[in-house]
């Protein structure tokens, strides 16, 4: 594909190809930051006790208001079948109401009360003359709003659902009343009713964090045994409903903020999330048994019982879903929790008067925050960068003059109704160290069509010692495409380096010869990419295998003798893997010249790893099995007590004399850091 170019800090040409309702011109002016509020969209009950904990619930605990919003009443066949008992006569607006029930109970037990604890339920009005039934409730300052809009659900012998609405703007999709609903009278949907109710709600609420589902899913190739047995669309490792919520959910956050700043108001500043939901099947886990445990626990009053005294006739909860059977349901759906954008979420520099820099993704726009003054731990307000609708994870890299190049995942078409729905990796160059940038610049897409180009990965780039940058997306196959920007600044074409498949979550390092290196998590090793020698291509090595499965992708750091340090978390379990690659298989027995480094430091949790320095001098970034954000160097290790909660993808940036600090994003959308005093 050729370069295209669109809108930036100097005079921008317009795009080949962009949303019509988005503008990605720079310099708008950012919306002063509300108090922290977490709003879900949904496609079904019980998908956020599923797929979004535990990072819901560490918000919740930390007294961040949270707002559930679910698209489709969840009624299926109407059968809400009891373990060992016949099967009862289908009633689709009693199980809509078990289901319901079930979630009141599920959260009344996160905020700490009786799961029995009666909620405030109501009518809430919304756009379009639509209406929804709202359920509220609070304790000691937290507090939990659930939002029905009970549109019917897909279901696989084919009745029409939240899929067809996305494809269709002719179709209208009647809603599902649920028993003891103060909602008494159905109503209907069409495809621009639903993303106006769904601009409204982020109006009206204002969300700093909005959390949805995956709008992109692997492609997965299963019989169609297996695709009718395990709910997921055809081709597609996923339900049909997650997919279109997800796509519902961007198109309006989308139409909010060009709405809000077409009018002159700030852009909304909220950050996404985006979550994998069947993908957790196809995957290795990656959540120890603590954290497991937790999880699998709120889905425990969810799933309720038939002789459960709940006080709602219809029923007290989705009874297959009880007790244990999350855990010993053969779909493996608790046992993970995979985003579908994984990495840091600002990207961090130092800037030329020694401040900190960090730059992230602020209402679908790129931002850039600079540090008040060097080492005061306060950001200045964040200067827009243009470039929306972007993904929530920006790749960076350096250039040997020290200016910044920023990397995004651009949905570059996001239409609906059997339009374009097309995704691009875009790059923003710096003119000057520290200073304004050019025009983003389109770098297109590994695929050549539409449907495959929507499953590429967010971009991870790194400078080489000879001026080369490369840049890496894993690819729809599950393997790693790659471009090469030269010293002249042009741009190699899109090319497939073989290997293996894997999970996103690339890990990038140079080694002490010069040679890039690429590390990624597959289903049964580490991948492996590297050089020859300096400049040559990138090429796909032998895998890693006879070490333990990482759950996530592994941090890789560089040591002095050739060797490269990788750290992870192997799946299902919360002790960290050290493994040393660049020693031959001969002497060490693993496959992929690398040996196990037995760890006995003391970094156990769960989550994705960063690491920096240098092998000999190590720092090491994480989560504690409670969410808490840790850090390890020299040999000591940090656990921030105090201070907000961190959503995905805390940053680890390295200054001078080795020390390090964290930029995370807390529930406000706001950033914050860390310097722990002794590291």
């Amino acid at each position: 594909m050729g370069l295209t170019t669109f809108a930036a800090c100097t005079a921008p040409a317009p795009p080949r190809r962009r949303s019509p309702t988005a503008d990605p011109l720079p310099g708008l002016p950012i919306s002063t930051p509300h108090p922290a509020l977490m709003m879900q969209v949904l496609a079904h009950p019980d998908d956020d006790l599923y797929f979004m904990n535990p990072d819901a619930q560490q918000a919740l605990d930390a007294g961040t208001p949270l707002v559930c919003v679910y698209l489709t009443a969840g009624e299926d066949t109407g059968v809400n079948r009891v373990p060992g008992r016949p099967l009862p006569a289908p009633d689709r607006a009693a199980y809509s109401s078990s289901r319901h029930q079930g979630l009141r109970q599920a959260y009344a037990t996160l905020l700490g009360l009786d799961r029995f604890t009666k909620w405030q339920k109501s009518v809430i009005d919304l756009r379009g003359n639509h209406r929804a039934e709202i359920n509220r409730l609070g304790n000691s300052g937290h507090r939990v709003e659930l939002i029905f809009i009970n549109t019917a659900m897909h279901t696989s012998y084919g009745r029409l659902g939240l899929p067809s609405l996305w494809q269709d703007r002719r179709l209208v999709l009647p809603t599902v009343v649920a028993d003891t609903s103060p909602l008494q009278k159905a109503g209907s949907y069409t495809y621009d009713g639903l993303v106006d109710v769904l601009d409204g709600l982020f109006d009206r609420y204002r969300p700093s964090i909005v959390h949805t589902m995956d709008p992109d899913p692997d492609i997965q190739h299963s019989s169609e045994l297996v695709r009718r047995r395990d709910s997921e669309q055809k081709g597609y490792s996923d339900h049909p409903d997650h997919t279109a919520t997800a796509l519902f959910t961007w198109t309006a956050l989308i139409r909010w903020v060009a709405r809000t700043t077409a009018v002159g108001d700030g852009v909304p500043s909220f950050a996404t999330t985006a979550f994998r939901g069947y993908y957790n099947r196809h995957w290795p886990k990656n959540l120890p048994p603590a954290v497991l445990a937790e999880k699998a626990s709120h889905l425990v009053p969810y799933g309720g019982a038939a002789d459960w005294p709940c006080g709602n006739p219809a029923g007290c909860g989705d009874y297959n879903v009880g007790g244990n059977r999350p855990l010993t349901n053969r779909k493996g759906w608790v046992r993970a929790t995979h985003y579908r954008y994984p990495g840091p979420r600002p990207v961090v520099a130092t800037d030329t008067d020694g401040r900190l820099v960090a730059y992230g993704v602020l209402g679908l726009r790129a931002v850039r925050w600079r540090e008040s003054a060097p080492g005061s731990g306060r950001w200045n307000a964040p200067d827009d960068l243009g470039g929306g609708p972007l993904a929530p994870i920006l790749g960076g890299a350096l250039l040997p003059d020290g200016r910044q190049l920023l990397f995004g995942l651009w949905f570059a078409a996001l239409s609906g109704h059997g339009g374009n729905n097309e995704r691009e990796i875009v790059v923003l160059e710096q003119l000057s160290p520290g200073g304004d940038f050019r025009a983003w610049q389109g770098l297109g897409n590994p695929e050549r069509n539409d449907v495959d180009g929507r499953r590429i990965g967010v971009p991870v780039a790194i400078s080489a010692p000879d001026g080369r940058v490369h840049l890496f997306v894993r690819n729809a196959e599950k393997g790693l495409s790659t471009r090469v920007r030269d010293t002249a600044g042009r741009w190699s074409g899109w090319r497939d380096t073989g290997g293996g498949e894997i999970q996103d979550g690339l890990s990038a390092v140079v080694d002490d010869a010069g040679c890039v290196h690429v590390f990624a998590a597959g289903r049964f090793a580490v991948h492996h990419w590297t050089q020859d020698t300096p400049g040559d291509a990138v090429t796909a090595r032998t895998q890693i295998s006879g070490v333990p499965v990482p759950g996530d992708g592994p941090a890789a750091l560089p040591g002095a003798d050739g060797t490269i340090e990788l750290y992870y978390r192997a799946a299902a379990k919360s002790g960290l893997t050290t493994l040393r690659t660049g020693e031959s298989a001969a002497e060490t027995g693993i496959d992929g010249y690398g040996r196990l480094i037995t760890d006995r430091m003391g970094f156990d949790g769960y989550g994705p790893v960063t690491a920096g320095g240098s092998s000999q001098r190590a720092v090491l970034l994480g989560r504690t099995e409670k969410g808490l954000i840790q850090l390890r160097g020299d040999g000591k290790l940090f656990v921030r007590q105090r201070g907000p909660v961190a959503l995905d993808g805390p940053a680890l940036h390295i200054g001078k004399g080795g020390r390090p600090t964290v930029v995370a994003l807390g529930t406000d959308a706001h950033p914050w850091l860390w310097r722990p005093r002794q590291a």
